[in-house]
């Protein structure tokens, strides 16, 4: 059994974002089209090599529930045709918005995109009607860069705790 580490950072005013405008030819686009199914595949493609695997057992019903829920906004990232990564943000009534996931495929890691893709996803989740918060959670399991990135844009770290699962 490993110990990992849950980290808890928000950001609380759009100000505090330190952007990163340079696309290095990547186009943002966010899916219109609600499809459970293109979400889970976009969960395993970016997330596998990171481990996310609590909801690759999931029901299609619970995957259709989640993912086509208004409260859900899902943006790919492509590069030259290519997935490249992705977010999902999800709303709440009470202005918090969580960058629910958030990655880059393998292949496109350390090329330079993470910095624009999660200014993407920060300036999206502002933009959400109501929002007054916007917060995300990680781990000791993800890319080493991923906490450097998420600080560097103006994330402040607001809560730890292991997870010894």
């Amino acid at each position: 059994m490993s110990e990992v580490i849950i980290y808890y950072l928000e950001m609380n005013t759009l100000n505090e974002l330190n952007p990163k405008l340079d696309a290095r030819g990547l186009t943002v686009t966010e899916v219109e089209v609600k499809n459970f199914r293109f979400n889970r595949f976009l969960y395993q493609y970016v997330g596998e090599p990171w481990e996310w695997t609590d909801k690759l057992t999931h029901s299609d019903e619970l995957w259709k529930t989640y993912a086509e829920s208004p409260m859900v906004s899902t943006y790919v990232a492509y590069y030259r045709g290519a997935i490249a990564g992705y977010f999902e943000l999800q709303n709440t009534e009470t202005g918090d918005v969580e960058i629910k996931y958030f990655g880059l495929a393998e292949d496109f890691i350390g090329k330079g995109h993470g910095g624009y893709l999660l200014t993407c996803a920060i300036e999206s989740a502002w933009s959400l009607p109501g929002a007054k918060r916007v917060w995300l959670h990680t781990c000791s399991l993800d890319h080493p860069s991923a906490m450097q990135n998420y600080k560097a844009r103006g994330f402040k770290l607001y809560k730890e705790e292991v997870d010894e699962d």
